[in-house]
């Protein structure tokens, strides 16, 4: 992972890991204060009842003249018994000198529920229930939240780094394809600059060029030159109109003669057969198009061999007995910085603006090759006159 793919992970990263926190605490703290008003309400509920349940016991025995009973309480909660002269006749108050006035209060951690339910029956007029259940309660509720929301960010640490791995994965592979692009066309560019360079460098110590220098100088000319254009269609193409007839015979013929000079340093052979088909696609794709697919028949065919092209009907076919490709990258071919070999150079865009062009101006495209044996492009026009 190089330095920029390292910052684009870890912005990620960390952009989702902080949202996702934001999320978790805003959740935590909802579903927190959520369940601390319903525990609230059922501790209120609760010493009310027995506030009440109390005071008509009070009541009942007082007109049945029957004497108080003991008070009973389940665990953790405390019961006072006031009188009419504010003193505590049974049970305990957890708050000393508590003001004694009807409500719900909230004091010291303690919720306290005084009521005047007995209406001095018995001599009583207070009842109040005290507890510090809610404080436990609480306490309790903020740890699960807590260990809750630490699994959870745990967890979403854990997919947050395989989703930057996930996320990342398209992103290293077009950076590896275009670091592998421009180490490619460093390198085709380094044979015809070098040869161009030796060229004329003989020719400036022996004072005149021979036919063999002005051949590596033109050969090494168009080379550049196929080059620049390659490049230009990727990041200038923009579709022209084409309403002119276009002879596809009299492009095809003309690219063929420009490569020409480049196979005869092959030593191999261009075996032309055409007929007359008139299109309406440019004539600048066409050229471009048939281009790649000379270039690309020369580069990849062993000396002493033959490439055959035959346009009939309204079928073009280019054929070479070169390297082939393999089954398991003809699928992949025609994507852009895509090579199906590292043999004899290239740097995986020709086979790309191929398809561009017939996908644009409606021609089909059908590759048969076998490793080893060859390769077989054939296009059908469609848009012809």
């Amino acid at each position: 992972m190089n330095e920029l793919e390292r910052r684009s992970f870890y912005s990620f990263l960390g952009l989702y890991i902080f949202s996702s926190l934001l999320f978790i605490l805003l959740i935590g703290f909802w579903y927190y204060t959520a369940q601390k008003h319903a525990l609230e309400n059922e501790i209120h509920y609760k010493l009310e009842h027995l506030a009440d349940k109390k005071a008509g016991e009070l009541i009942m025995r007082h007109m049945h003249g029957t004497p108080m009973a003991p008070i009973k309480v389940p665990k953790g909660i405390e019961m006072a018994l006031i009188d009419t002269s504010s003193r505590v006749v049974e049970g305990k108050l957890l708050i000393p000198n508590l003001p004694v006035k009807p409500g719900y209060f909230k004091i010291n951690g303690y919720n306290i529920l005084i009521s005047d339910a007995p209406k001095e029956h018995m001599g009583i007029a207070y009842v109040i229930v005290q507890t510090d259940l809610l404080k436990k309660a609480l306490a309790t509720l903020k740890q699960r939240v807590l260990i809750g929301m630490g699994i959870v960010f745990l967890l979403v640490i854990t997919v947050a780094w395989i989703l930057s791995k996930i996320f990342l994965r398209p992103v290293q592979q077009r950076v590896a394809q275009v670091e592998r692009f421009i180490n490619d066309i460093t390198h085709e560019l380094n044979t015809p600059i070098s040869s161009l360079s030796m060229s004329t460098e003989q020719a400036l110590k022996t004072g005149n060029c021979t036919p063999r220098m002005l051949k590596n100088i033109s050969v090494s000319t168009r080379q550049l030159y196929d080059i620049y254009r390659s490049l230009t269609y990727l990041n200038f193409n923009t579709p022209q109109p084409a309403y002119e007839a276009i002879d596809i015979k009299t492009v095809l013929e003309e690219s063929v003669e420009y490569y020409r000079p480049l196979a005869e340093i092959k030593r191999i052979t261009l075996d032309l057969k055409a007929a007359p088909l008139s299109s309406v696609t440019p004539k600048t794709e066409l050229g471009l198009l048939f281009g790649n697919l000379i270039g690309n028949a020369i580069k990849y065919s062993p000396p002493n061999s033959t490439v055959t092209l035959r346009l009939e009907g309204h079928t073009f076919t280019i054929e070479d007995n070169g390297i082939g490709i393999d089954e398991k990258h003809q699928k992949t071919i025609f994507k852009k910085f895509t090579r199906g070999t590292g043999y004899s150079g290239g740097f995986g865009v020709g086979l790309s603006i191929v398809k561009s062009i017939c996908d644009e101006y409606g021609i089909d495209l059908k590759l048969d090759s076998k490793e080893g044996e060859g390769t077989k492009f054939t296009l059908v026009f469609k848009g012809v006159i």
